[in-house]
């Protein structure tokens, strides 16, 4: 099998250069990762050489429009989808929102959507809040003691076919289980409803194949797939024609324009090309020769960078599960779980995050947006938990550094 060439990986990286960064061990990845040269250079080069309206008939113009295009056509093809069922906004947060407000429009009455306590408030709040219209609202509770979302307790909520909705996390930021996407999808299909995954804590760890997955709708955020500020919603034609259009009535039989009100970012959409160069650039080191389509090398890498991650997690997992003086939230089984590690402590977390920076630790502390799942789980909201978020370009040596500064400060 095919291992992931580390020194490769690291040198698509210019922070890995930088002097004020050496010595430092980033493990706060699930907040946003690193940025990708290819990314940077597009960016760069955008502002300087297209920094106009796109899509007119002028040189620069037509270049600038031509790398937005490019942007679009390269991730949706890497993902197994049509190139207008992908749709970039200011944020997953931002995105969700003009969602629901499509959804609150579109429900019929006496529906009822599923929501569950596992997920970053951006994917389930807009959605409590449609409530307000009268709609009901059913929560999909976790486990107390793991966090563990079981699909038996999904199933008696879709019984009697008023749910049209279900919204899922792919893995929680702070449980970190990846969940059975495609089981969960194709459950919520048969009883008539559409479904809204949440990907921003699995997508840094590998682009999805939508197609697989079965999901209507699937959102994710390019600052934390090494690209920039930027949010990737994936809306499959029949859920996306389904619903009102909530941007400009005359861009309405566009599908990538009908849920994004606001002007787009040129300069970033075009920069997020540079995040389908990255994928293919690992592919053609790793798979030299290799003729895959677009969705094959995705799946290919999305595999290579899975497997270096849980060969760095089973080890800090062990090591974190074997200490009696902290809580780890999740699975214990790095198989299971995306390398986002999070965990309760008897004081405040980010005093002890602010404790490993003397050591080159960059880790955070605090709720992450996840109120919900931590309170489900009984976790003290006032001091929070650590976070030892990772992903493929983090290395064994990292991840030991890691292990040693905790001993020393816990």
């Amino acid at each position: 099998m095919t291992q992931l060439d580390l020194a490769y990986v690291r040198a698509q990286f210019p922070a890995f250069e930088q002097a004020s960064l050496q010595g430092q061990a980033f493990f706060e990845n699930a907040g946003g990762s690193y940025t990708c040269a290819p990314v940077i250079d597009r960016l760069t080069r955008f502002y300087r050489e297209r920094k106009v309206q796109p899509y007119a008939p002028y040189a620069a113009s037509r270049l600038a429009g031509a790398e937005m295009d490019e942007a679009r056509d390269r991730l949706s093809a890497m993902m197994g989808i049509d190139r207008e069922e992908l749709s970039f906004g200011p944020s997953t947060s931002q995105n969700t929102y003009v969602l629901a407000q499509a959804f609150r429009q579109w429900l019929p009455k006496g529906s009822a959507i599923v929501v569950t306590n596992q997920d970053h408030e951006a994917n389930t709040g807009v959605w409590r809040r449609l409530a307000d219209d009268g709609v009901e609202v059913r929560e999909w509770k976790i486990d107390r003691d793991t966090g563990h979302l079981d699909p038996a307790d999904l199933s008696r909520l879709l019984g009697d076919g008023k749910v049209k909705l279900v919204a899922f996390p792919h893995c929680s930021n702070v449980v970190g289980e990846i969940n059975p996407v495609a089981e969960i999808c194709a459950m919520a299909r048969s009883a008539g409803a559409f479904t809204c995954v949440d990907g921003v804590s699995y997508a840094p760890h590998g682009f999805p194949d939508i197609r697989a997955l079965g999901a209507d709708i699937y959102l994710f955020s390019a600052y934390k797939t090494y690209g920039p500020h930027q949010g990737l919603m994936v809306i499959r034609r029949a859920c996306g024609e389904t619903l009102p259009a909530q941007g400009h009535w005359f861009n309405a039989d566009t599908l990538y324009k009908r849920f994004t009100p606001a002007g787009p970012d040129h300069a970033q959409i075009a920069a997020c090309a540079g995040m389908a160069d990255y994928i293919d650039g690992l592919f053609g080191h790793h798979f030299p020769g290799d003729k895959a389509d677009p969705l094959g090398r995705n799946n290919a890498v999305h595999t290579l960078m899975r497997s270096h991650e849980r060969m760095l997690s089973q080890p800090l997992l062990d090591y974190l599960s074997a200490r009696n003086d902290l809580r780890l939230i999740g699975p214990h089984n790095a198989e299971l779980r995306a390398p986002t590690v999070a965990v309760a402590l008897d004081g405040p977390a980010e005093t002890v995050a602010a404790m490993l920076a003397p050591f080159g630790i960059m880790a955070g502390g605090g709720n992450f947006y996840a109120v919900n799942p931590l309170r489900a789980m009984g976790v003290d909201m006032d001091a929070g938990v650590l976070r030892l978020s990772f992903v493929h370009y983090t290395s064994p040596d990292e991840v030991e550094r890691l292990i040693e500064a905790l001993d020393e400060v816990l």
